[in-house]
């Protein structure tokens, strides 16, 4: 019971990481997979009950753990295969592969602990205590395998591995506790259990993997363009996230490095948030020879891979922090910085902490009186988390512009976003106006954009909830 507890809360987690490179790591897939885990858990109690009731509990006990772990294993398959057929789908893609590849195994493993009762209960007089007992034990299990998911697997063996040997540990011990309980496997069940486990494990071989490298964040891939031989493409979970050119940091593939350029080719001391491919710091020591740079990146894995599959050396007056942004900023002295740069949002993944007026009141004390505040931020449909995050910038910056790729008016366009903050008005020659196709707002075309946005602040950011493409 402590064992199928703990598996349960070992298999929520993961299935948090199977299903980001599909639908994104966001509030709405994190709710899903919590809703459909608590549902098993409630429909497995109540079945594993009533079995328990009507037939031998110790044979209920024995195939609850074998079917848990198989159906673990089969998560792997399903996901990839679901995944895929719906990839793009958004939000929407999350609760139909969550019930197919989740909601069976923990209702499956949820059946242990009333068929455990049963077993235990011996007389009416002891009915509070054993319950009780075995109410905290199962939540001794849960506890354990929360941390040991979080703090152990997670980050150091790959998650379609975890996945794999946690449901065999499960059939183990399921036909273990057949036989020391006198349940009954006959050679054909047996020989069910044995096939249908083997397929759980080659299914995914075949399939293949679709990580590089898998991070406690992402899952990341690195594509190899095919119109330019030296362009490389990282992937972070279903989201283009930066180009790199081996050959030429010069070179901007993505329309928002571009608008970045002139801001950069200012600055000759810079912070920034999120490092990515490390595109933008490259190009900085390329067009500003003895610039500083400083990159705060949460994700270790990501270094290691920048350096074994995008050409990552050690590029000229650049250092790097690892940790949270929120917290590593805190460490940059006051007045340091030209230009802080804001690149840590990968499409729909976006760190709310990292939005607030709180983190960017942080940012204007790390820049010189002249100095900037550039982010990039990804929208679409109604711009609502666009509006709010530069009605963020207007409530901390005097003077803000925004670019983007929409038509001459008041609107900056869907998708990439660049917004520019300062305490001093921003010179012309910093603003991305050569580019081809690109709107700058300033001044009360800003103000007519935001058209009343709230602002974004540490007590409330649902930064999710703007990003959904609902009416």
């Amino acid at each position: 019971m402590f064992s199928a507890a703990a598996a349960v809360l070992v298999l929520e987690i993961l299935a948090l990481r199977m299903l980001a490179p599909y639908v994104g790591l966001t509030l709405e897939t994190s709710t899903t997979v919590i809703g459909v885990m608590l549902g098993g858990i409630a429909a497995g109690a109540a079945m594993g009950g009533q079995a328990a009731d009507r037939g031998d509990p110790r044979e209920v006990l024995a195939w609850a753990l074998v079917l848990g772990g198989l159906l673990a294993m089969a998560t792997v398959p399903v996901v990839r295969l679901l995944g895929d057929a719906l990839e793009g789908a958004q939000e929407g893609a999350a609760l139909p592969v969550a019930i197919a590849a989740f909601f069976a195994p923990a209702c499956a493993l949820s059946a242990v602990t009333p068929a455990v009762a049963k077993l235990q209960l011996e007389s009416l007089d002891a009915t509070g205590s054993v319950v009780g007992r075995l109410s905290a034990w199962a939540t001794f299990g849960a506890l354990a395998g929360t941390f040991t998911a979080g703090f152990v697997l997670v980050p150091l063996l790959p998650t379609t591995a975890t996945v794999l040997v946690l449901g065999a540990a499960l059939v183990v011990a399921g036909l273990v506790a057949a036989v020391r309980l006198g349940g009954v496997l006959t050679r054909f069940g047996v020989g069910a259990v044995v096939g249908v486990a083997l397929l759980c494990v080659l299914a995914p071989v075949a399939l293949g993997e679709r990580c590089d490298a898998e991070s406690e964040y992402f899952c990341a891939e690195v594509e190899v363009d095919p119109d330019r031989p030296s362009g490389r493409l990282l992937v972070l979970d279903d989201i283009d996230n930066s180009y790199v050119d081996l050959d030429d940091p010069r070179h901007l593939e993505f329309d928002y490095a571009r608008w970045m350029a002139p801001v950069l080719g200012r600055s000759s001391s810079v912070v920034f948030v999120g490092g990515g491919g490390f595109t933008l710091p490259r190009y900085l020591a390329a067009v500003r020879p003895g610039s500083r740079s400083r990159v705060l990146e949460v994700d270790k894995k990501l270094l290691d891979l920048a350096r074994s599959r995008l050409g990552l050396g050690d590029v000229p007056g650049m250092s790097v922090r690892i940790g949270d942004a929120r917290l590593t900023l805190r460490d940059e002295a006051s007045g340091s910085a030209d230009l802080v740069v804001g690149d840590a949002f990968s499409g729909r993944v976006v760190p709310w902490h990292l939005t607030t007026r709180e983190f960017l009141r942080d940012v204007r004390r790390v820049l010189r009186p002249d100095g900037v505040y550039a982010m990039n931020l990804i929208d679409q449909g109604r711009q609502r988390f666009a509006r709010a995050q530069i009605a963020t910038f207007l409530d901390v910056f005097d003077h803000v512009a925004v670019a983007g790729h929409g038509a001459p008016g008041n609107d900056p366009g869907r998708g990439n976003i660049v917004v520019l903050g300062s305490e001093r008005p921003l010179p012309g020659r910093a603003l991305p106006l050569r580019s081809r196709g690109v709107t700058v707002l300033r001044g009360d075309r800003v103000q007519s954009f935001v058209d009343g946005a709230d602002v974004l602040r540490d007590e409330h950011a649902p930064t999710d909830q703007l990003l959904a493409p609902r009416p």
